[in-house]
């Protein structure tokens, strides 16, 4: 858990002791598409076809659950990975959630989050928008959130392991790289940079 430690290589680190434990902090970066394509199929089927949303409405309501993943992601990762406790179980807390993927970053299996983290909190956010809004209308804002959510997961996993030709992708890429290897409390978004523009998180020129 050293400070400034950062590994180049693609080695990983064991987390936990109990090999159990060890297990489910670890993923394939195709778990989360196997997991929330069928529920995005699913949920586009019951708003579409079973609520009868109007198919303008639904790509509204995905729009907006998508922009509203945009700042989920940003706080998310500002906020709440990379708050540091000083309390010693508050620090291992931070280096289970976030700190190894610092320490780590290029750690293959280390890249997306793992089902054990990513479900409850799907959860969470589906039952709190359920409550929010109106009657049917989480069909189309869940699928779009949760979308979000995947482009992110693919995005993170494709930086850290994919040479980018487009200028828009080399720029995503450099944004993240600068987060790691420059400055960590700096460039807090990942799948895009709108949010560092709007809350001047950036970096500097």
């Amino acid at each position: 858990m050293a400070k400034n430690y950062v590994s180049n290589s693609q080695e990983s680190t064991r987390m936990f002791n109990n090999d159990l434990l060890e297990m489910f902090s670890k993923v394939y970066f195709w778990v989360p598409l196997l997991i929330y394509i069928p529920l995005i199929l699913f949920l586009t089927y019951q708003g579409l076809w079973v609520a009868g949303l109007p198919i303008w409405l639904f790509m509204g309501l995905f729009a907006a659950g998508l922009f509203v993943w945009t700042l989920t992601e940003y706080v998310l990762h500002r906020y709440i990975f990379h708050y540091e406790p000083q309390n010693e179980i508050g620090k291992r807390l931070h280096f289970i959630f976030h700190g190894v993927h610092h320490d780590y970053p290029n750690d293959a299996k280390r890249l997306v989050m793992p089902p054990s983290a990513s479900i409850p909190l799907a959860a969470l956010f589906y039952f709190l928008f359920e409550w929010l809004l109106p009657a049917t209308y989480n069909y189309g804002f869940f699928t779009g959130f949760i979308s979000g959510y995947l482009v992110y997961d693919m995005t993170h996993y494709a930086i850290h392991h994919y040479n980018f030709k487009s200028s828009f992708m080399k720029n995503i890429k450099k944004h993240h790289m600068l987060h790691h290897y420059s400055d960590p409390e700096h460039g807090y978004g990942v799948s895009s940079d709108l949010w560092d523009r709007v809350f001047q998180s950036g970096f500097k020129k």
